[in-house]
């Protein structure tokens, strides 16, 4: 009997039936871009752990950091016995996140430790209880996360009563807005937050620059900006949702930036140089990001960056928890930063999405049953709808990705609908990997009908 069978038998009587898995095959080795299981099949990874492994599952740095430190100390708690790991991770997100401006971070363990930080450090600072969440928003498991997230089935079904004061309000979704400019769909979601909840009331908007599991819905131009001028004059604060986004996945080192936010280093330059006057572009930066996923090169790290003022605002001993910043996951994150600056990954991102972008048009373009190619860099998707509408069809999204599985390329679905395929290859994924990998794409959607 094949390792992998073995090892399912024992995982379908030792874990719990709600904890699924993409693949019933288990993995023994992977790097470089694939995945070898118990059994010696490789797979090409199209997943990268959900947006985690952008480094690769193996990177050198970051094995060597991790193994220097266990072998220094597992664990102390940093609320009682703190080590510079902590501070240089928090130095490093201090100087990357978008905006010129004085910040101040804390370390959590995961995304959605991230965002119910967020929301503590927004209703905090402002003295203000609602959240504003918009359609085919996920933001994580906790019944916070699942208040704010969207989608009913498998996340939220059963699990309430959920937490309150959270409101949704529609998303810019270009392929089912009817046209909407990004300004068009910010109004329409800020109209909507200002009769039904209040300006006053709101503590933050929080959104993801691209969406994650509702659809890698990529917003229209300029719908971000005007979420973030509408919070500075209501006294709200912004927040960008970064976890899936972050760390170069999209070409840029938060996807943010693509809709004008300035990057942190740019933003220094802004605001250090007299010449450039009164434009002060760095207002646009989000108040706070949540970040996670690729932070740690697999390790769980998540954080909240954010200007000082609102992070200070939070009494002491108000923010932490016992593993929040492990030393083992700083040291991984200190090298899987390191590495994308050494191997410029969002120049590699770029380069994917170059590579990956024109064939699923022409892809698009021979079958009717993708309605949208979208995305940026190396987080891209497509999504399947009966041929000639917008009508979803998740069965065959789900097919297609089957006859990937069965070809050796593991790939994932997602969206509200379940119909769109999203992609995400590691960033340091080689040229031979990827083409084959788009090959095994083009065959799975000939074979599937």
């Amino acid at each position: 009997m094949p390792t992998s069978e073995e090892i399912h038998k024992r995982r379908t009587a030792a874990v719990a039936r709600g904890v699924g898995s993409v693949i019933s095959s288990y993995v023994d080795h992977a790097g470089g871009g694939t995945l070898t299981d118990v059994d010696g099949r490789e797979w090409i990874d199209f997943a990268s752990g959900i947006a985690v492994t952008s480094v690769g599952n193996s990177a050198p740095r970051v094995v060597e950091a991790v193994r220097e430190q266990v072998a220094r100390f597992t664990h102390t708690c940093f609320m009682v016995a703190p080590y510079e790991s902590y501070v240089a991770v928090a130095e490093t997100l201090n100087a990357l996140t978008p905006g010129g401006f004085d910040k101040r971070t804390a370390l959590f363990n995961s995304g959605a430790e991230a965002v119910e930080n967020a929301v503590k450090i927004a209703r905090h600072a402002t003295g203000r209880p609602a959240i504003v969440v918009f359609d085919h928003a996920y933001h994580g498991r906790t019944n916070l996360t699942m208040a704010m997230t969207a989608k009913n089935m498998p996340y939220k079904h059963r699990f309430g009563p959920f937490a309150g004061e959270i409101y949704r309000v529609p998303m810019s979704y270009p392929f089912r807005d009817g046209g909407l400019s990004g300004a068009e769909a910010a109004a329409r979601a800020l109209d909507q937050v200002d009769k039904q909840v209040g300006a006053a009331n709101v503590a933050a908007v929080i959104a993801e620059p691209i969406q994650g599991e509702g659809g890698f819905v990529v917003p229209a131009d300029g719908f971000l900006p005007a979420l973030a001028a509408w919070c500075r004059d209501a006294g709200a604060l912004f927040v960008a949702d970064e976890i899936q986004t972050g760390f170069c996945r999209t070409g840029s080192w938060f996807a943010c930036e693509w809709e004008g936010a300035v990057s942190g280093a740019a933003a220094r330059a802004h605001v250090a140089d007299p010449r450039r006057g009164h434009a002060r572009r760095e207002e646009w930066a989000p108040d706070l990001v949540t970040i996670a996923k690729g932070i740690a090169g697999g390790l769980p790290l998540g954080g909240v960056t954010g200007r000082a003022e609102i992070m200070d605002a939070v009494h002491p001993g108000g923010l932490g928890g016992t593993y929040g910043g492990n030393p083992l996951a700083c040291a991984a994150a200190l090298a899987a930063i390191e590495t994308m600056r050494e191997l410029d990954l969002a120049a590699a991102a770029r380069r994917i999405e170059s590579v990956t972008m024109p064939r699923l048009r022409a892809l698009a373009e021979r079958d009717p049953r993708i309605g949208d190619v979208r995305g940026r860099g190396a987080m891209l998707a497509v999504e399947i709808v009966a041929p000639g509408t917008i009508i979803p069809d998740a069965a065959t999204a789900g097919a297609v990705s089957a006859a990937c599985h069965r070809s050796g390329l593991l790939t994932l679905t997602c969206g509200t609908y379940g119909n769109v395929l999203r992609f995400l290859p590691p960033l340091v994924i080689g040229d031979t990997t990827l083409a084959r990998a788009l090959e095994i794409l083009d065959g799975a959607f000939d074979t599937t009908t």
